[in-house]
């Protein structure tokens, strides 16, 4: 693979895809294809959509929306027009009012007060947040390696392969990104302790084993941008010198797994995954490696003993993974969300990451919230949010218009 056939995709692909580039009398019509919408038959929904789709009609799945509680929820290019709990029955009258410019307002948005939203942009829900981890939600087919590139996919890759080892880890270091697993661990600080340690071989992880009841943000990161793990595991290998990747996600999240599996069969037949890749010396490949749903296994040593076939338990340290990690060697662990930012940290800049957050703690945090809330789901916030603004905005507050009387922080496990 080249930059310039790179660029040609991305280019072609845009020609197509009308939620990224709008065009007169077209439309694009995304249906919500993640865990969430799926047990609720988004699938009937997405299927029917099919039936009308033709050269002025496109119809794709997305990843997660985030109102899983609203869910089966449906986007429509142009205008992002969002309508929620759609059936299969409400499709061919969806159709019908689009081509017609016009609006089903029995579908949209509407808050605890009643008041009715046309545009995704317009929801509180929506415009307090913003998207690095859970970039371009609604707007690619996590299924179309071409759509992920077609929004800069793979051009943080070729980027970093264009700059020292010593440069990419210089940039996620002074972007100020921490371990979004819950240990806060400077990311940059750990890719650095592993570069320096000596070995002939080193391995990159993603850890995708979200344990906590209640939590679904990991899960769906890769259902929604599988190639953003997969491009921010081979810049990681790049940084520091490892040639061998491994996703080790949970078997209870198989659509995650399906799309990871996808994702990589796709990089490689591109040549954007395997040998040589976009001409360099840089070789590298990712396996995936399903857990047993052994909560423990999330922590990160007992997780490389998982990988290793060995019984999963914590052992001591020092030495540290970044010492002595998968099968001895030097090894780096990330967590999936963590991992979803790398690449427009290195396309972007450190800078651009830095203007987002606090003085301590930079960029975003993504967020499941359940309970007794008007919604339910998940959502991206930057950092230094405070409580009240989830449950208020994101929330939407509580239901009932009760008083709020405890959260439950974090996982309650």
């Amino acid at each position: 693979m080249k930059l310039s056939e790179l660029e040609k995709i991305k280019n072609e692909t845009l020609s197509k895809n009308i939620a990224l580039m709008p065009k007169a009398g077209k439309h694009q019509i995304m249906v919500c294809y993640s865990s969430g919408c799926e047990s609720i038959n988004s699938k009937a929904v997405y299927e029917k959509f099919l039936e009308f789709a033709d050269g002025n009609l496109r119809v794709c799945k997305t990843g997660c929306l985030g109102l899983c509680g609203l869910g089966p929820n449906v986007l429509i290019y142009p205008g992002e027009i969002f309508y929620n709990r759609v059936k299969p029955e409400d499709v061919e009258e969806i159709v019908g009012k689009t081509r017609a410019g016009e609006v089903v307002a029995r579908l949209l948005y509407k808050d605890k007060d009643g008041v009715e939203y046309k545009s995704l942009k317009d929801i509180p829900f929506f415009k307090t947040q913003t998207f690095i981890a859970r970039a371009n939600i609604g707007e690619i087919d996590p299924e179309v390696i071409e759509d992920y590139i077609a929004v800069g996919g793979y051009f943080g890759l070729f980027s970093a392969l264009n700059k020292s080892q010593d440069e990419v880890v210089d940039i996620v270091a002074k972007s100020g990104i921490r371990g979004r697993g819950g240990a806060g661990f400077p990311t940059g600080k750990k890719w650095a302790f592993a570069k320096a340690s000596e070995s002939e071989e080193k391995y990159v992880v993603c850890n995708a084993d979200e344990g906590d009841p209640g939590a679904f943000m990991d899960r769906s990161i890769m259902e929604s941008n599988p190639h953003a793990i997969i491009e921010a595991l081979e810049i990681a290998g790049y940084a520091i010198g490892a040639s061998h990747g491994i996703v080790y996600v949970r078997a209870e999240y198989p659509l995650a797994g399906k799309r990871l599996e996808k994702a990589i069969c796709d990089a490689k037949k591109l040549g954007l995954l395997g040998e040589n890749i976009f001409e360099t010396n840089f070789c590298f490949d990712i396996e995936i490696k399903y857990g047993a749903s052994a909560f423990v296994c999330g922590e990160e040593t007992a997780l490389l003993r998982s990988c290793e076939g060995k019984r999963g338990e914590p052992t001591k340290k020092p030495p540290y993974p970044a010492v002595r990690g998968y099968l001895g060697k030097p090894t780096i662990i990330n967590n999936v969300e963590t991992l979803a930012c790398i690449p427009q940290i290195v396309l972007k800049g450190a800078d651009w990451f830095r203007s987002v957050g606090t003085e301590g703690s930079k960029g975003t945090k993504v967020f499941a919230l359940s309970g007794h809330v008007n919604n339910t789901g998940l959502f991206e916030l930057p950092m230094g949010t405070t409580i009240n603004q989830i449950i208020d905005i994101c929330g939407g507050g509580v239901k009932d218009g009760k008083d709020l009387k405890a959260v439950l922080v974090g996982g309650p496990s």
